[in-house]
């Protein structure tokens, strides 16, 4: 797109989309939200900045390929989920700690590997998209 008013705004709303989706993100393991949500978001603030400035800027920011981000995001779930098999017998038994009133857990680690695989999913579709507009 050639809208200078969209190209200058994206950068914020970029900002604005990824903050939400770490919100989103971490406060998924108490309420509504997780890494599925919040993935979309994220995915959501990137393709309005390739869609504003063009897909080089969105694979210059996101700095990783997604196959990458979907690698680690893999990883990552998969590591939330050996703690339980570990200390309970159980895959995804997830072990909990509270430091004052921030819970910190298995969970979130898995969350963030969702989180992960869903950005970098939907983002390795919508690059391929607009590289062909």
């Amino acid at each position: 797109m050639n809208s200078l008013i969209f190209a200058a705004f994206s950068r914020i709303l970029f900002g604005l989309m990824l903050a939400v989706s770490l919100y989103v993100l971490y406060r998924g393991h108490n309420e509504p939200g997780g890494g599925f949500v919040g993935g979309l978001i994220a995915a959501a603030g990137f393709a309005t900045l390739a869609l504003a400035r063009g897909v080089d800027v969105a694979r210059a920011t996101l700095r990783f390929e997604p196959m990458t981000v979907i690698g680690c995001g893999i990883l990552a779930a998969l590591l939330g989920g050996l703690p339980g098999l570990w200390l309970d017998d159980s895959f995804l038994a997830h072990q909990w700690a509270i430091l004052s009133s921030v819970h910190i857990g298995t969970t979130l680690l898995f969350d963030i590997g969702v989180y992960l695989v869903v950005l970098g999913g939907i983002l390795s579709l919508i690059l391929r998209f607009y590289e062909g507009l």
